[in-house]
């Protein structure tokens, strides 16, 4: 589902004017960017948290040039999904059909 897609569910839920929920889905995602880029957590409950990651100082390989690279300490912004989301997500009954399908 794209972003438009999502856009386009919720303005149909809600009944509020598309434009509207595309100025409000891009102010969220620009407030979560923001708060994540100045070292804040975001934990929104029932649906799960965006959470800077620290990544540890490592040593890497080059293959193709057979050298070692230095990564220094650093940051990623990771998703952590809530126990209810996974729950729900776990027993979609849509899910379980389709896992039935491909087998």
């Amino acid at each position: 589902m794209t972003k438009a897609e999502v856009i386009t569910e919720i303005a149909n839920k809600t009944g509020v004017n598309k434009d509207d929920v595309q100025k409000t889905v891009e102010a969220f995602f620009k407030v979560v960017q923001k708060s994540m880029e100045e070292g804040h957590n975001i934990y929104v409950r029932g649906f799960g948290s965006f959470v800077n990651k620290k990544r540890a100082r490592k040593v890497a390989r080059n293959i193709s040039k057979n050298t070692a690279i230095v990564i220094e300490p650093h940051y990623v912004p990771t998703f952590k999904p809530s126990k209810t989301f996974v729950d729900k997500v776990k027993n979609s009954n849509t899910l379980k059909e389709t896992i039935k399908q491909s087998s």
